[in-house]
């Protein structure tokens, strides 16, 4: 068995491999005006209502012709065209998204097809390493976007492909998906560990013993990865992260690998568990001993537009990088982790005899 599953990841990866290879991600100016926008919000408490009201009034004042939709839900906005994901979608410019980190990951998923539109991301009183812009700042950022000034950083994505055990790929679980942050093989509700083989490019790695298994993005390596601990990647680097949950053996730690190389995970004829399969915090399916998943880089990246490529006025001075020089990324690891932060709080510094 695993004689075939050797051949069959390197027929996939070598398959691959002629076709465009991943590029690393850069960051990019908008490419131009955008004619047509998508609207994604988490669910539409009142202040989501008032933000997208606002939104739409500015949109439709300030950009005429511009055309605003809304995914096809109930609490579609007023002013807003229906828009439904597909083979026959609107063709989208710009995904403006209101809400948490959630919110960007459940755009990255309508887009799993083929390519996604740049994505400007605001918060709405949340925080999240995806969101650089707050709700106040929409006018300034679309701004920013129309006249050219923003610039993106292209955010890896996973394709993941199912096999059975013939090593055909399964059908019932519908078409590649795409995911921004992770897939994670877990044990679920099961008393037993999961006993999964390791591929790399077709190449045998290790039978991994453990709670599970997640391969991330350098996005995610931020999410559930850090948790089980798991580096902290650039997200400009292209990458692909192999984190153990709860291994049992203590030598089995994190790998980090080039985006040009092929994972498959194959639940282990012995494993005494199925293992449960997550994608960007949505549960799909089960993986039966003998199946299998094989992760490589999408060529469909996820297009973000940076909080710091928003220009300020020349005559006012300020510290540091300028406008698009700044690494947002920076500022979030020190604000949103406290990376490197002291354990001792301010409190107990206050009451310290030292």
């Amino acid at each position: 068995m695993f004689s075939a599953l050797r051949a069959s990841c390197r027929v996939a990866f070598g398959r691959r491999a002629l076709g465009t290879l991943q590029q690393a991600p850069s960051w990019n100016q908008f490419p131009h005006p955008p004619k047509s926008i998508l609207i994604v919000n988490k669910l539409r408490t009142q202040p989501v209502i008032l933000a997208i009201d606002a939104f739409l009034e500015h949109v439709h004042s300030t950009y005429p012709g511009v055309r605003v939709f809304h995914e096809d839900r109930p609490d579609i906005p007023h002013g807003a065209e229906v828009w439904q994901s597909g083979e026959r979608a609107e063709k989208i410019d710009l995904v403006v998204t209101l809400g948490g980190d959630g919110t960007i990951l459940h755009a990255s998923s309508l887009f799993s097809a083929g390519a996604v539109p740049p994505v400007l991301s605001f918060s709405m009183g949340t925080l999240g390493f995806l969101l650089p812009f707050h709700i106040d700042d929409f006018a300034k950022a679309l701004e920013s976007v129309f006249q050219g000034k923003a610039t993106i950083l292209n955010r890896m994505r996973l394709a993941c492909t199912f096999y059975n055990e013939s090593l055909s790929k399964k059908t019932n679980v519908g078409d590649d998906w795409q995911v921004m942050n992770e897939i994670a093989l877990h044990r679920g509700s099961s008393a037993h560990l999961n006993t999964i083989d390791i591929f790399v490019d077709g190449q045998h790695l290790t039978e991994a013993v453990s709670d599970g298994l997640i391969v991330s993005t350098p996005t995610g390596s931020t999410a559930y990865s850090l948790s089980a601990g798991g580096p902290i990647v650039h997200p400009s680097l292209s990458a692909l992260v192999l984190t153990p949950i709860c291994p049992r053996s203590l030598s089995f730690r994190p790998l980090v690998f080039p985006s040009s190389s092929s994972i498959t995970l194959r639940i282990g004829d012995r494993s005494r568990a199925p293992a449960g399969v997550s994608m960007d915090g949505r549960t799909s399916h089960t993986l039966q001993p003998g199946e299998s998943v094989t992760v490589h880089a999408s060529p469909f990246p996820v297009p973000c537009i940076n909080r710091s490529s928003i220009a300020e006025d020349d005559d006012v001075p300020h510290a540091g990088a300028g406008p698009g020089k700044e690494d947002d990324w920076v500022r979030d690891i020190n604000n949103l982790l406290q990376y490197n932060a002291t354990f001792r709080s301010k409190a107990l510094l206050r009451h310290s005899r030292t």
